[in-house]
């Protein structure tokens, strides 16, 4: 009997190694990322970094003992031509993190197979004009149409980006969104905010080939729960509803970070438009988004 298990397994060739899961994180300047994460002096005595954060007893296997951040060797991460297993430094610059940490960590977490995030994000745009998807009528955002062609380039071309993922299949399973301020500033683009959002979605579903690509937007939430500016209430609205569309449902999650604003008493910087540059609000939202992403994959952390 052994040896007819030895035949068959034989016979069935070397097992396949398990496909890459896939997800894009994409959107403005807080998908980039301006968190600080090491505790500067010169920064309000460090407070708001990430660093701070652990030392206060939070996120702390984000280090080890001799306060070396830790990375992970289960999850890789491309930020179009930076790219590299996930740790700290993958925001706006090395010394900065976007919400890509804790959302790796989260599905990193969840998933034997390996994961990959690819990163697209820019500074300074809108999903009325830069982000424009094809559906909402006129001339379709520059942005968007970069968003689709790089996402296709790195699925493509992942053996060359990451030797150690080389000769697997990937598999794209979700999108992550945290994109707003620059329509929450203007009246025009916050009114066409949910119908563009839920153009977006359904046009980059199709695009990506990805018909139910489970989706999660995490609201345009500074200014905290004490916000009273009209534009920002309304745009988190919009943002809020298209997870509600019954067409959505259960493929669609809204993730709200209201709770996540620090004051920039409380942070490393003075940049609202940035949540105060603060490590453990970005890191925050990515953990968010990775656990309502799991909610929409139907697994547990």
């Amino acid at each position: 009997m052994v040896t007819s298990l030895i035949f068959a397994m034989l016979a069935a060739g070397p097992r396949k190694a398990p496909p890459v899961k896939a997800f894009i994180l994409a959107g403005q300047s807080n998908m980039v990322g301006h968190g600080f994460y090491a505790a500067d002096p010169k920064r309000n005595a460090g407070q708001g970094s990430l660093e701070a954060a652990v030392h206060a007893g939070k996120f702390q296997k984000l280090m080890d003992k001799d306060g070396k951040w830790q990375e992970r060797d289960d999850v890789w991460i491309q930020l179009l031509d930076r790219k590299g297993k996930l740790n700290v430094g993958y925001g706006a610059g090395q010394d900065r993190i976007g919400p890509e940490l804790g959302f790796g960590q989260v599905i990193g977490d969840s998933f034997k197979e390996p994961v990959l995030l690819i990163k697209i994000a820019w500074g300074g745009k809108s999903l009325a004009v830069d982000f424009r998807p094809p559906s909402s009528g006129g001339t379709v955002g520059p942005f968007y149409q970069d968003l689709i062609q790089l996402s296709r380039e790195a699925i493509a071309q992942v053996g060359t980006n990451f030797p150690d993922l080389k000769n697997r299949s990937i598999d794209l399973v979700g999108f992550a969104w945290h994109q707003g301020w620059n329509d929450r500033i203007n009246g025009d683009f916050v009114a066409e905010y949910e119908q563009n959002m839920a153009n977006f979605i359904r046009d980059i579903r199709k695009d990506l080939g990805k018909p139910r690509l489970p989706f999660v937007i995490a609201e345009t939430g500074m200014g905290g729960l004490e916000e009273k500016n009209t534009r920002a209430l309304d745009l988190m609205k919009a943002q809020a509803a298209v997870a509600d569309r019954p067409e959505f449902k259960d493929t669609v999650a809204f993730v709200g970070t209201r709770s996540f604003w620090r004051t920039a008493e409380q942070s490393p910087g003075n940049q609202g438009y940035h949540w105060n540059n603060n490590g453990e609000t970005y890191y925050l939202i990515g953990d968010g988004m990775g656990h309502a992403m799991l909610g929409l994959l139907k697994r547990k952390p």
